[in-house]
């Protein structure tokens, strides 16, 4: 707990380049509650033993403890008022403060990351002749991607995929989707509307976040993953984790306002408000979810290598990482259109933030024997999504304007080799 080792939260504060002293305010605003918890309890007792007195008195004695149950019954009512106050600042203040990071990661922000490893080498496109194209050229050639009737319909930064391109995201999803049941995942499709406390519970701020798009007249939410979905499914649930971790592959589509990206990515379908992806969920035990990370990690790399694509892992610095995570592996795809790498797809061991947010646990065995209830841990993953097209199409084009299909994709769309 946080009031049991406060000096861990700080430095996880200050890794991250986030306050501090959110740390001390929590640990005053928990003393408050706990002290107008007391009081308020104590003037509860007192006001159930006057009113067993008053019960029992008679005449003048019974009107003058009346009044005294009066006065005490006003004061009981402001002492609730302070606790609930009390309360709702400390719950405000803890949803303010992110999740500890686990001990090693980088400290710093977007730049600070650490190379895991890199895969592959990037093709040379000047020793071949030609120059690459960037993947909307590639896929307006191709009669793939129709930017302007998707911001014609919709506005910018929505898009239509047509014919070839409908199906490379299809035929993508569904590869990722086999993987995923090959490796015990269990295949969801899952809401894209969700309550503000699905969304709160997972670790967006619905109140700051300018990201997320809401609907107000519903108080819904429209989800930026299915990771919300996911992490809503078992809340207030005692989870049974016996024989091992719960795997969910949730398929859905996603939202995002991109709201502080203006001027960024806006050529194409890097940064869209609209994209289907498939997004591994998986509910473990604490000590056990450092190796679920690793096997996340690990799949994804498995995608990138059937894609054929050239990569880096890095581990993100604290201060680049989500509310949630305690640690998070991003894989960057090499794009030759920018000559540099970008994020395709991540994966984040959330620890118990989302799980004790959403009051999600599992009981221990004792010697055999049920025993207390405790967080679970959750982690999450992305396996396939939209913006892999990109460097699918980038990294395997030919010089005619083509697109050589990646082996492993090819019976996924009919044995086709080569998108023309």
């Amino acid at each position: 707990m946080l009031t049991d080792n406060p000096d861990k939260y700080r430095a996880s504060q200050r890794a991250r380049g986030a306050d501090e002293a959110l740390i001390d305010q929590l640990i005053e605003a928990d003393s408050a509650r706990r002290e107008t918890i007391a009081t308020y309890e104590r003037l509860r007792a007192e006001q159930n033993a006057f009113s067993k007195k008053v019960g029992a008195a008679k005449g003048e004695e019974r009107a003058a403890l009346l009044a005294e149950v009066k006065e005490l019954a006003v004061a009981v009512k402001a002492a609730q008022a302070s606790s609930d106050e009390a309360a709702a600042t400390c719950t405000s203040l803890q949803r303010s403060i992110p999740n500890l990071i686990i001990d090693g990661i980088p400290a710093g922000g977007e730049d600070d990351f650490a190379l895991v490893k890199t895969v592959g080498t990037p093709r040379d496109f000047a020793a071949e002749g030609f120059e690459p194209l960037d993947h909307l050229q590639i896929a307006e050639k191709l009669g793939a991607i129709d930017m302007e009737r998707g911001a014609k319909v919709s506005g910018s930064r929505f898009y239509f995929l047509k014919g070839i391109g409908a199906r490379l995201e299809i035929a993508m999803m569904n590869m990722a989707l086999e993987l995923a049941v090959e490796r015990e995942f269990i295949p969801m499709i899952t809401p894209t509307l969700v309550r503000p406390e699905t969304m709160q519970g997972t670790g967006f701020d619905v109140e700051h976040d300018d990201e997320i798009y809401k609907l107000e007249r519903d108080d819904l939410y429209l989800v930026g993953t299915s990771e919300v979905a996911l992490a809503g499914y078992h809340a207030n649930e005692i989870m049974d984790l016996s024989e091992g971790p719960i795997r969910y592959a949730g398929w859905s589509s996603c939202y995002r306002r991109e709201a502080g990206s203006a001027g960024k990515d806006t050529r194409g379908i890097i940064r869209v408000h609209q994209f289907n992806k498939l997004e591994m969920f998986i509910y473990t035990t604490v000590d056990q979810a450092e190796a679920e990370h690793e096997r996340l990690l690990a799949m994804e790399e498995e995608m990138l290598k059937r894609m054929e694509l050239p990569y880096r892992v890095i581990d993100t610095a604290a201060g680049d990482l989500g509310m949630s995570a305690a640690r998070k592996f991003d894989c960057e795809a090499w794009v030759p259109s920018q000559e540099t790498f970008r994020e395709l797809t991540s994966t984040s061991n959330c620890t118990t933030f989302q799980s004790r947010r959403l009051n999600i646990r599992e009981r221990e065995i004792v010697d055999g024997k049920p025993g207390k209830t405790r967080a679970v841990a959750t982690l999450n993953g992305t396996l396939a999504t939209t913006r892999w097209i990109v460097a699918i199409m980038e990294n395997h084009q030919n010089a005619d304007g083509t697109v050589n299909v990646p082996k492993a994709l090819q019976p996924y769309l009919g044995g086709l080799e080569v998108l023309k």
